[in-house]
Order: structure tokens, then sequence, then C-alpha cells
């Protein structure tokens, strides 16, 4: 298996004259070809992502970093070791692994952001989204934390195979959702405004949609 941990712009190593985006060509993986880019939007890029490939499977991982990078860089360190880890006691991928990894690296982060409070403060406002795909034999895997979204682009069918069809794969996981609004609410009963109405949406302390990571501890 080959992992890719370094910066983005060393996994990446193509660069566009504008120095914003990086890129892979194609290359082989279990089930066909895979290509990776990233575009930078803020000043500094607050965003991870990473591939690993084996003669049996494809993972993908791309965390949309909020408030910096902190969190990113965690989640980009450490979901893939725990996928590893459980895949290996179950014996196989599946999304009872997927959930386990989530959920180890969740604790973890807390853990981290509770031990750093004192001398780093800013960390309590910091989170990421989570999306992460497999391939694994015949079976595709999508799981995500957050607003990101996972597309499938593929040919119509009959009389449209000229045209690509995009098909979501992920459930968009954000408080703009009935049911995670409640959920975030019930988590924290004592504080009234930890979901706000403002500028036509719903968001997480009036500032952000997401309900993932650092947000739990708000």
């Amino acid at each position: 298996m080959r992992l890719c941990y370094r910066p983005l712009e060393r996994c990446f190593g193509r660069r566009s004259g504008d120095g914003l985006l990086w890129h892979t060509d194609l290359k082989p993986h279990a089930s066909g070809d895979f290509s990776m880019a990233v575009v930078q939007a803020n000043s500094s890029l607050e965003d991870q992502s990473q591939v690993l490939t084996s003669p049996s499977a494809t993972y993908v991982g791309v965390y949309d970093g909020h408030g910096g990078p902190e969190a990113a860089r965690f989640v980009n360190r450490h979901l893939f070791p725990y996928l590893n880890k459980f895949q290996k006691e179950q014996g196989c991928l599946s999304s009872e692994v997927i959930k386990r990894a989530f959920n180890a690296t969740e604790e973890d982060f807390i853990r981290l952001v509770k031990q750093s409070l004192p001398s780093m403060p800013k960390i309590a406002s910091v989170g990421s989204c989570c999306l992460f795909g497999a391939i694994s034999g015949s079976e595709l895997y999508v799981a995500n934390l957050g607003d990101s979204r996972a597309v499938l682009g593929r040919r119509g069918f009959d009389g449209e195979r000229s045209k690509v069809v995009a098909e979501r794969l992920s459930t968009d996981h954000n408080v703009s959702c009935e049911e995670v609004r409640k959920e975030v609410e019930s988590l924290h009963p004592d504080d009234p405004s930890i979901v706000v109405y403002c500028r036509g949406v719903w968001r997480v302390k009036g500032i952000i949609q997401v309900s993932l990571l650092i947000w739990c501890l708000l």
C-alpha cells in the first residue's frame, strides 16, 4: 500500500500557472484509474485530501477544514490508520469498520482539544468535514460528516449514452437538515443558541452549518 501524508503541493506535484491549483495525472488503481485536484480558495489552505491504493481496494478521503487547518490535518493523519486497524481486526472492509474509524478519530481530536485549550484556545473554533470513499471488490462505500458531497458521474442509458449523469452518493450532514438540527439541540439542552436561524439558513452558533468534530463542544 502507498499512502500520501505529505503536504498537498508535494502529493499533487503539478501546479497551474496561478499557483493555487495542484493536480495529479491519471494513475492506476484496483478498479481503473484515479486522479485528484485541489484549488486553494483561502490565503492559507485549510483542506486536506489523500488516496491509498492497494491491489484489492482504493480509499479516498477529503477533509474540508473550517476556521483553520488543524482539524483537517488531524483527520488526514488519523482516519486511515484506524481504518486499517479495524479492517484487519474484522477481516474485511465494512460499514461498521468505517463508523468505528470515524468515531475513534473524533474521540482522539476532542481529547486533543481538551488538552490543548489552556495553551491554544483557538483550537476550540476549528473543525473539519470528513468525506470518505472506498472501492473494495464490487462494493462502493461512501461515508460523510459535514456538508461535503460525493457525486458519481456515469453515462446515461439508451438514448442518453452520450450524456454524463451526476448522481449524488452521500447525504449532507448539516443543521439545515431538521433531523441533524434536533440531534445537535438534544446534545446541548442548556444552550438555547446552539442552533440559530440567520441570513436565511440554520447555523451552529449562528456561524457555520456543519455539525461535527469540535462543534459538539461549543
